[in-house]
């Protein structure tokens, strides 16, 4: 009988893919998640992972099992809602990872909400990147995730996450107050492709739409300086120090004398948010009214 605690495990390694970070995630030793994985293959009678430079690659058996670990997890997820429900779980705390602007856009008045509506559950919020809160959610440190896709972002088909999309903003320009493009309505990003450019560092999911708008008007910017702060980001565009994509709502509330902030033409860049949850989880007593009033306050966004 295949132990699912030892499924767990394995699902952690191929997400971080390396025994000391899969480790970390769980709150283990290395040697421990390194004794539980060669039982894990003594139950199932198959190597389930081969060395690949300084990480670890599932086997082909691995790659087998993986798929069948996201099903028997959603299950057990799925149990424990409806466990919850029976017991008229009603009450208890969420414990939601997100980025700012999104915790600024829809969690803060989800949780306003939700404080009239549910006064039984509690929120936890913990701020994270829109990439970072996904592996917090599949490493058992959140319930639910508020994130933005990006490459390399799981699909709607991974079968270990349930889904919601929220909304979508655009990326404005932000250009110096002084610079010859200030003054026209629009701007097209292929107009900038000789600029330097004030951007987010890679990993962060924002640095992947600048990169992909950039290239789908022909050209790779020239990325000078680096911030994953957007204060951060318009303060140097302001000082003169390039130019930036920035999403509309982290501008919102900022002190914009010193820059020009236009609409971009041609290849849209743009910010795609989503709710996920593990799957299974999504039908919890205490996370679904989450989920609610999250599509609730996404839906009063403004138009853009």
């Amino acid at each position: 009988m295949i132990d699912p605690r030892r499924l767990r495990i394995l699902r952690a390694v191929a997400d971080h893919r390396t025994v000391t970070a899969a480790a970390a995630a769980l709150y283990l030793t290395p040697s421990a998640v390194s004794q539980q994985l060669a039982a894990l293959e003594q139950e199932t009678g198959h190597t389930l992972l081969t060395r690949s430079g300084r990480g670890v690659r599932l086997t082909a058996a691995g790659q087998i099992l993986l798929g069948h670990t996201h099903e028997v997890l959603a299950q057990l997820e799925r149990a424990e809602a409806e466990l919850a429900a029976y017991a008229g779980g009603s009450a208890g705390e969420v414990t939601v990872a997100a980025f700012a602007t999104g915790i600024a856009e829809v969690l803060a008045p989800a949780i306003t909400r939700l404080a009239a509506d549910h006064p039984g559950i509690r929120l936890r919020v913990r701020d994270a990147e829109g990439d970072q809160s996904l592996l917090l959610l599949l490493d058992g440190e959140a319930d639910l995730a508020l994130a933005v896709e990006y490459r390399g972002a799981p699909g709607a088909d991974d079968g270990r996450l349930s889904v919601l999309p929220l909304y979508a903003e655009p990326f404005d320009a932000v250009l110096p107050a002084g610079h010859p493009l200030g003054d026209l309505p629009e701007v097209s990003l292929a107009d900038l492709a000789q600029a330097d450019w004030v951007g987010q560092y890679p990993g962060n999911p924002c640095h992947d739409v600048m990169l992909l708008a950039c290239e789908l008007a022909g050209f790779q910017p020239r990325l000078v300086h680096s911030s994953d702060d957007f204060r951060a980001v318009v303060a140097l565009v302001g000082a003169g120090a390039g130019v930036a994509l920035v999403p509309r709502s982290a501008l919102r509330g900022m002190e914009l004398k010193e820059v020009r902030v236009r609409p971009v033409t041609g290849p849209a860049a743009t910010r795609r948010v989503f709710a996920a949850t593990r799957r299974g989880a999504e039908t919890h007593p205490l996370i679904a009214p989450v989920l609610a009033a999250l599509a609730r306050e996404a839906g009063r966004l403004p138009a853009h």
